[in-house]
């Protein structure tokens, strides 16, 4: 039997934010689009590398305040990348976990916390 990753849905409430903080700062790119209607709630997939996640505006798909786990190969050099871009609503740093990783959380402007980490190597353990 297959089992395939998981994709979270995070609500979201408003368009233009979520693509400034999940497209123009963390780099995420749309996989699809889709509303019923014009002027009818976005549902949104989004995709960075192997990473995949479904954005909300519909009453009910999600509650706010998810969190979740996104391991990378380089948690030091993705928050470096991040706050490069200067993005004015967070300046993430890394904080080392006492059960082996290195953690970068951020919240999303729909209060959804993302925590991306990556394992710390056995010898700085």
């Amino acid at each position: 039997m297959r089992v395939d990753p998981a994709i979270p849905i995070l609500r979201s409430f408003d368009e233009t934010k979520a693509r400034e903080f999940y497209i123009d700062f963390l780099g995420f790119e749309v996989v699809f689009e889709h509303r019923f209607e014009p002027d009818t709630p976005l549902y949104m997939g989004l995709r960075l590398g192997r990473c995949e996640l479904h954005l909300s505006e519909h009453f009910g798909d999600a509650a706010p305040g998810a969190s979740m786990r996104i391991e990378v190969e380089d948690v030091h050099a993705l928050c470096a990348a991040l706050n490069a871009k200067s993005y004015r609503h967070a300046r993430p740093g890394v904080q080392r976990q006492s059960w082996g990783m290195d953690d970068m959380s951020i919240s999303d402007p729909f209060g959804n916390k993302l925590i991306f980490c990556t394992d710390i190597p056995p010898a700085q353990v």
